[in-house]
């Protein structure tokens, strides 16, 4: 599948199957954070899953994601190898050990950790990469963690937008705004309400 088709693919993944499940999540108390998981063959979703801290504050939408998959059929999952991982936004440090752990090769994510600081006002995700991880001293533009290594790689659905034809960039580049703007919704219900759910990092 050509790249362009692929990155809509989860965009619809992204628009359809996590963010009304995200919906539903914020409206009783959590963040936006959301994930599923697709077969690599056919991108069909194995499942799509929510934040749903309120339960249990390790429960993100990647971990939250992986747990429900447990709870289907075993005999019926794809073997993590022949699937694609999708987060709407870069993981954190669990999520990228969850990931790790679970057998994924790769990740896909919408929102950068960046997004999720300046754009939704969730800072904990850098705080915690570089208060617990990243040694002292090191230059605050070094990246957080290494995108690519022995176990996974992670790819920036924005970064290959960019690397595009004008066509195709403008079209995805259209719809990436139009699923900022659903997050951006999302996002204003969750910090008006956030703070009383018991939620550690709220």
């Amino acid at each position: 599948m050509e790249t362009a088709a692929f990155i809509s693919r989860l965009f619809d993944v992204i628009e359809n199957d996590i963010a009304p499940k995200t919906r539903e999540g914020v409206r009783r108390g959590n963040k936006i954070f959301g994930a599923a998981i697709l077969r690599k063959s056919d991108l069909s979703v194995v499942v799509a899953e929510t934040n749903n801290e309120t339960e249990n504050p390790l429960w993100h939408g990647e971990m939250h994601a992986i747990k429900k998959l447990y709870e289907l059929n075993r005999s019926t999952l794809p073997d993590p190898k022949d699937c694609i991982f999708l987060a709407t936004h870069e993981p954190c440090s669990l999520c990228l050990s969850a990931i790790t752990w679970a057998g994924y090769d790769n990740f896909y994510y919408l929102f950068s950790h960046q997004d999720s600081r300046d754009s939704f006002a969730i800072p904990h995700d850098i705080r915690i990469l570089k208060e617990v991880f990243v040694p002292p001293g090191t230059p605050s533009d070094a990246p957080l963690y290494n995108a690519s290594n022995a176990f996974w790689t992670s790819h920036s659905l924005g970064r290959m937008i960019a690397t595009l034809d004008r066509g195709n960039r403008e079209s995805l580049l259209s719809r990436m705004d139009d699923l900022g703007a659903l997050y951006a919704d999302l996002s204003a219900v969750y910090q008006q309400g956030k703070g009383d759910k018991g939620i550690p990092l709220a």
